[in-house]
């Protein structure tokens, strides 16, 4: 029973002292793992003329890039023009826009000011959202 007490007592300790060490540190800032653009050069890219233009950032080799790729096809409209830009047929496109994660969705503005981004599996419900709030907001 001594020893029990003994053990626990000195795990207290410890946690003490591992807090009281701690106390005053700054937490390491989270990791960028991905690099977003902030303007796109609406010549880059086709229908440029459209008020809203939604860019979707993919690759072959991406399991959820077809996937996010539907979901912004649901946005197209006259105001709002849905373009994929895959990897292996427009590597130039990635790379002047230091794309470096897919799925990617950028939506820019007629001026092509990106207004909203979304990295990894997005919904439709979460595009269409984002971009009706946007479109309010103009």
């Amino acid at each position: 029973m001594d020893r029990l007490l003994l053990v626990f007592g000195g795990l207290a300790t410890a946690g003490v002292v591992a807090a009281l060490l701690g106390r005053g540190r700054k937490p390491l800032p989270a990791a960028n793992t991905s690099s977003v653009p902030s303007y796109l050069n609406r010549h880059d890219f086709d229908a440029a003329a459209s008020p809203w233009l939604v860019v979707v950032f993919t690759a072959r080799s991406c399991a959820t890039c077809a996937g996010v790729m539907e979901q912004a096809n649901q946005l197209a409209s006259d105001q709002v023009a849905v373009q994929e830009i895959e990897f292996s047929s427009k590597r130039a496109l990635h790379k002047r826009y230091r794309i470096d994660a897919v799925p990617l969705v950028v939506i820019a503005n007629e001026t092509g000011v990106v207004q909203q981004t979304f990295v990894g599996p997005t919904g439709a419900a979460d595009l269409a959202v984002a971009l009706a709030e946007l479109r309010k907001l103009s």
